[in-house]
């Protein structure tokens, strides 16, 4: 990496001192210039801004990766895929995108974030525009309800501002003291822009187990018919998806204006899993590790798990959720 470095600095000087002797003569102030050129292109290299270098949108990357890496997910891929595809290569969007991931614990939700974050920011979910908020963490206090309105308003402007292509991801939504996300519904409404500021290229992500129900039971509406999982199309769950968060009298959507007035671009459902997603996890899990991955191990972790009807045992209870704490101890 030093190496690598080293030789930049060297490609990025000569490229200086070449623009530099377009000037004859050289004199004191051309030599400050090629100081201050020389120095905010190492810093550019060095440290992470909002231009093409470090963000800069994977179509193919986050295709491939949603496809092969979230287990069980055929809806959730397919809409991911296309709502941000499409809102990313849109030059002029209309408003921000906003999505609303849905379903139980340990169904990929969180894992699915990441990923959209990996393909579009160098540094993935360690990048300076992604911020990732956690109800119980950031906003625990009802009687602070105020003063957490004033400065999520005041993060977000103030994140956009540096950034316009900035991430901003919701967690645990069916924990937030409802009427609080309300508070930046300007943001993500049709506006030019707010306050001299245009929110129109940032996306909104919000994460929730809230509507999980719903879903549970088209699921197992599917599966008593007889029909395969992957036949599950988004008209068969979007609309009773919405109601039950709208009326999720604890939730953080509980009649929130942004889902009245239609800011929410996608409810995005997350399936139940079944046994064979548990075993793909365990053995990603251990590929993760840089270890071969073992299917008996893999099958061990898997039948252990809780699944659901208890006669049957089709849904995982917990999904993939344990499955890295796990899989060592069968080994």
């Amino acid at each position: 990496m030093k190496a690598a470095r080293a030789s930049w600095w060297l490609l990025a000087f000569s490229a200086v001192a070449a623009h530099v002797a377009a000037f004859d003569p050289v004199t004191t102030s051309v030599v400050i210039g090629v100081g201050g050129l020389l120095s905010r292109a190492i810093y550019n290299y060095l440290h992470e801004s909002c231009d093409p270098k470090w963000v800069a949108f994977n179509a193919t990357g986050l295709e491939a990766d949603l496809g092969n890496k979230l287990f069980g997910q055929h809806l959730a891929s397919h809409i991911i895929a296309k709502a941000v595809s499409g809102f990313v290569n849109n030059p002029n969007p209309k408003k921000p995108l906003v999505l609303s991931f849905h379903g139980w614990t340990g169904t990929g939700k969180n894992f699915a974030s990441a990923l959209i974050a990996e393909n579009i920011y160098k540094e993935g979910t360690d990048s300076n525009f992604v911020h990732v908020f956690t109800s119980e963490l950031h906003f625990p206090h009802a009687r602070e309800m105020d003063t957490y309105k004033t400065q999520l308003q005041q993060w977000i402007k103030g994140n956009v501002s540096s950034c316009a292509q900035s991430m901003f991801i919701f967690d645990e939504m069916d924990k937030m003291h409802p009427g609080l996300i309300d508070s930046i519904k300007p943001y993500l409404d049709y506006y030019d822009k707010v306050d001299g500021v245009s929110y129109r290229k940032a996306i909104f992500i919000f994460l929730s187990n809230a509507g999980g129900e719903s879903i549970v039971q088209t699921a197992l509406d599917f599966w008593n018919a007889g029909r395969s999982r992957e036949e599950i199309e988004l008209k068969d769950v979007e609309t009773s998806l919405a109601l039950s968060v709208f009326n999720n009298r604890g939730s953080g959507l509980w009649h929130t204006s942004l889902i009245d007035k239609n800011l929410v671009d996608f409810f995005v459902p997350f399936l139940p899993l079944e046994y064979k997603h548990v075993v793909q996890c365990a053995m990603a899990a251990m590929s993760a590790q840089g270890l071969e991955p073992d299917a008996g191990v893999a099958d061990k972790v898997a039948r252990d798990l809780i699944y659901f009807p208890k006669s049957e045992r089709v849904f995982s209870v917990k999904g993939c959720k344990t499955i890295d704490s796990k899989w060592e101890y069968y080994t």
